[in-house]
């Protein structure tokens, strides 16, 4: 007996070019649609106003396969943290974190990460394998209707996701864009372009075609105002350095739903964090691209040997960028207590990549910028 097709790695299309090979029309699509996102339903029984015979059909050949729940926990300033079965010794792990005017889920892409950054967590792990269009959406799947459960309500909890959960979504293309194509549209989840954010470590030629197939908000994580720290920081440097990337990104903005780029900039104790560094970081960036900067206190964990930056020199560094008239915001760490904040999501990984080991055997070397650290009093 064949696998059973799950629904959810379809996005509209998809489901009805399935449908079509099922003998129904468009329409059917669209309930069929509705009724899996909108209502978050998983049992065609459920499904009321789907004509029998489909229904009956759809029981032998298909399912809506949600992922297997290995953990929960909860923040007490509410953050959500889901670790999710992916088979195989696999898990990956989701985040919702609610705000007054918004509710934010950060979504994972792959079980791991290859492209090794040397401050994140997950990197550190390596890599296993890319996430299927329906894992993807599983997650967003669960947690809107699980919430909305949990509040009692049927309006929408979810109204912005981040793809900036294990994983770089560029490096997962196939599978990402159809997910993020369910997650706009009205029938789906009807969220916003401009509310839906793909965060890369800077894959250039798939940016360009982001920008082509499905133009959402766009989070580069930048960390280094220079090629010769972000080779260490962030390998995939080294095939796209820092000029191919800024291209790629100002070219992006002719399409985007933001009129800006925001740059992810991790606060490295003594490594990237120097007034220097800011003066560079503004030299790079004026007159070039229309861009926010987000930086982010360090989450450390021991395998890193990296510190978070003081939090006065964060304080400082975003002082300079700001008076140079860039707009730049420090992120709030949130879900720390259950280690859901930013870097530190690990889940477990069958790593392919011997990740540990290639980064113990890469130390960084700091290239001094100026003659002495600066520590902004």
């Amino acid at each position: 007996m064949s696998a059973l097709v799950n629904l959810l790695d379809f996005d509209l299309d998809g489901l009805a070019a399935y449908c079509e090979q099922l003998g129904e029309k468009r329409f059917r699509a669209t309930q069929l649609f509705r009724w899996i996102h909108q209502k978050g339903a998983s049992d065609f029984d459920q499904m009321t106003d789907l004509a029998k015979s489909l229904r009956s059909k759809l029981q032998g050949v298909a399912h809506i396969q949600p992922l297997s729940i290995i953990s929960e926990h909860v923040s007490a300033d509410g953050t959500i943290k889901w670790l999710f079965d992916v088979g195989q010794g696999n898990a990956v792990e989701t985040v919702f974190i609610p705000e007054d005017d918004r509710g934010t889920l950060c979504v994972s892409s792959q079980a791991g990460c290859a492209v090794g950054c040397r401050f994140c967590s997950t990197g550190h792990q390596g890599f296993s394998r890319n996430l299927s269009t329906g894992e993807i959406t599983a997650q967003l799947w669960h947690a809107e209707h699980a919430l909305r459960k949990r509040q009692n309500t049927s309006e929408r909890v979810i109204s912005n996701v981040v793809m900036m959960g294990m994983g770089e979504p560029l490096q997962n293309y196939g599978a990402l864009v159809p997910a993020l194509r369910t997650m706009l549209d009205d029938h789906g989840y009807g969220l916003s372009r401009r509310r839906v954010t793909v965060s890369t470590s800077g894959v250039v030629p798939m940016i360009e075609r982001l920008q082509q197939d499905c133009p959402v908000a766009l989070a580069v994580s930048l960390h280094a105002p220079n090629d010769a720290l972000r080779d260490q920081l962030v390998p995939l440097n080294r095939k796209y350095p820092i000029d191919e990337l800024l291209s790629a990104c100002q070219a992006y903005l002719q399409a985007a739903p933001r009129d800006f780029i925001t740059f992810e900039y991790c606060m490295l104790d003594g490594v990237n964090d120097t007034d220097e560094h800011a003066h560079q970081l503004i030299a790079l960036v004026r007159n070039r691209i229309h861009c926010k900067f987000n930086l982010i206190p360090f989450n450390p964990f021991p395998a890193s040997g990296l510190h978070r930056s003081q939090n006065e020199r964060v304080q400082a560094f975003a002082r300079i960028l700001a008076d140079a008239g860039i707009v730049t915001t420090v992120r709030k760490t949130r879900g720390d207590d259950i280690d859901a904040a930013c870097g530190q999501l690990a889940g477990e990984v069958q790593d392919r990549t011997r990740a540990d080991e290639r980064m113990l055997r890469q130390p960084i070397v700091i290239h001094a910028v100026s003659s002495q650290k600066t520590h902004g009093h």
